[in-house]
């Protein structure tokens, strides 16, 4: 079985169609399209540009696998977000102690008040007595 960096070089290469050992702007722009995706030529150079460690233009293994776990982790924040969404109250950008009872209640958890702050002290890192969308982070990683 290939482990996750050979998973990376075989995507690599196939990517690369002239062999340089480097993935332009238009390689990645003609992958995606193969892929059935679209890309426009701008959105090409802003993803090599954003993930391009050497300055060089165009992307080698290391750019790559930046640029593919970068995007996984965009994702992971996408669903943290929505997640958080459940559990804040009347969007007020923060988790409270009786938010976090009323989400719990709703997963057939019962905890009190005094609970969910105890619950909530163990990641409020600035000590206001609610979690924000950071400390939540830090949690649920």
């Amino acid at each position: 079985m290939m482990n996750k960096w050979e998973q990376f070089e075989r995507v690599f290469n196939h990517f690369d169609e002239n062999g340089d050992g480097k993935i332009s702007p238009s390689e990645l722009q003609q992958c995606v399209r193969k892929m059935g995706g679209e890309l426009s030529v701008t959105d090409a150079e802003a993803a090599v540009k954003f993930s391009d460690l050497d300055g060089d233009g165009s992307l080698g293994l290391e750019d790559f696998v930046k640029l593919v776990e970068g995007g996984e982790e965009e994702e992971k924040v996408k669903d943290l977000k929505e997640a958080f969404k459940m559990y804040e109250m009347e969007e007020s950008g923060c988790i409270t102690p009786k938010s976090l009872k009323r989400m719990l209640s709703r997963l057939g958890e019962s905890k009190t008040i005094d609970e969910c702050r105890i619950m909530i002290s163990w990641f409020d890192l600035n000590g206001d007595g609610v979690l924000n969308f950071d400390e939540f982070k830090v949690m649920m990683l």
